[in-house]
């Protein structure tokens, strides 16, 4: 036999809470490349998938390591590219990928992507947008004064809606920022105010745009439709396509683009959240990482599969994007609790929900004994309905079906809004 094998690319990914399962990760780099997991499992997000991990691939404990022996452990282990699903290790890959000369995002882009205040801030002076923000310190009192009410507070680096507070008065603002937890930046951001005109009154008055970033060019994969937020900000799932008419949705690719090009994203994966208002779209945030559940509905609703994407662009491949087309709407429900804090005692109607029509799948994690606090945000939800309809009237039928049959019961409720 003459010449060499050709190896099999690896891909080293940092592994925590976020967008992709080990699963989700294997199969999106099935005869593409070799998956290392890089996981810390002092952290909650990757000792829950340890043995998932270990029993599927290669894995590098990096568990009490420094910096520098991390680094060390992956130049060992010849990786050609490296990524993450989850937003609490952005700044760590972003840190190796440049001792490891592999692109990622810049070590001096990130604190864009992941501090709120600095995002605000760049998109600010770049003429984007500007929105009222500042950091909640010893005298919330000086923040309240800077963004006024109503105002959101919530951390200043986090995901998922966690800790996420609207508040529509001073004493309301003083009393939240007072209990919030210990060992977290807190900000408060002015309150962007939702037409439920644009998508349509039963529909989310936020969508998030999907973005691949190559050197090549940024490419907008689709606009994601939302479902109505359960109070205070807790998504309640996600629709393909949008219910957006065709000029809404080209303002939002419009300030998508613009947002992208403020900060300066050349590498990845983006996950842009937009609020539609009655004075057009205004970004929430920019996030710098593929967004949690939307791998799983686009790739149902089109088969283009993000996660593949997002290795081969670590891999510094130019990946092909077909225009997503669809037949129906695709969706994910979620199946979120009220906004109680207390123990879940009991569920009824989970048989009845995948007998609905459309209903693919139910997956539950709603077991009697759980502790559920509004506070997590999407983190706090009891389960997802996978499913799709003909048609958005057809979807809004079941949906409403689906709110109406799944009925969960909590202990002490009366720590509702606490």
């Amino acid at each position: 036999m003459t010449g060499h094998a050709r190896r099999t690319p690896r891909v080293a990914v940092l592994y925590d809470l976020g967008s992709a399962t080990p699963n989700d990760i294997l199969a999106g780099a099935h005869r593409l490349c070799e998956i290392v997991f890089v996981a810390d499992f002092d952290r909650p997000g990757a000792a829950a998938a340890r043995a998932a991990m270990l029993d599927l691939a290669e894995v590098v404990d990096v568990t009490g390591l420094d910096a520098q022996e991390r680094l060390r452990l992956l130049v060992a282990a010849a990786v050609d590219g490296i990524v993450t699903f989850s937003e609490y290790r952005l700044a760590e890959t972003a840190w190796l990928a440049q001792g490891l000369g592999l692109p990622y995002h810049d070590v001096e882009l990130v604190p864009a992507l992941v501090d709120k205040l600095v995002q605000r801030r760049i998109l600010a002076e770049a003429g984007v947008q500007a929105t009222r923000c500042a950091v909640i310190g010893d005298d919330p009192a000086e923040a309240l004064d800077r963004v006024g009410v109503p105002a959101v507070i919530k951390p200043r680096i986090g995901a998922g809606s966690l800790h996420t507070t609207r508040v529509d008065s001073a004493e309301e603002f003083l009393a939240t920022a007072a209990a919030r937890p210990a060992g977290m930046e807190f900000v408060a951001e002015e309150l962007l105010e939702g037409d439920p005109q644009v998508a349509g009154e039963f529909w989310g008055d936020y969508v998030s745009v999907e973005s691949v970033h190559t050197p090549a060019a940024s490419r907008q994969v689709c606009v994601t439709g939302k479902f109505a937020l359960a109070e205070p900000f807790r998504e309640t799932g996600m629709l393909l396509p949008a219910t957006l008419p065709p000029e809404a949705t080209a303002e939002v690719l419009t300030l998508e683009a613009a947002a992208v090009r403020a900060l300066d994203i050349a590498h990845g994966v983006t996950h842009t959240e937009i609020k539609l208002t009655s004075d057009g779209p205004r970004i929430i945030e920019v996030n710098g990482r593929l967004g949690g559940y939307v791998p799983e509905i686009l790739r149902r609703a089109t088969g283009i599969n993000l996660v593949r994407v997002a290795l081969e662009v670590a891999l510094g491949r130019e990946p092909r994007i077909p225009a997503p087309r669809h037949r129906g709407v695709t969706y994910q429900y979620f199946l979120t609790p009220p906004a109680v804090a207390g123990t879940l005692t009991s569920v009824s109607g989970v048989p009845e929900l995948a007998a609905l029509p459309g209903v693919r799948n139910v997956e539950t994690h709603a077991e009697p004994g759980r502790l559920v606090d509004w506070r997590e945000g999407t983190q706090s939800h009891l389960g997802v309905v996978y499913g799709s309809a003909p048609d958005h009237d057809t979807l809004r039928t079941v949906a409403e079906s689906i709110t109406a049959t799944f009925r969960p019961a909590f202990a002490s409720p009366a720590g509702a809004g606490a």
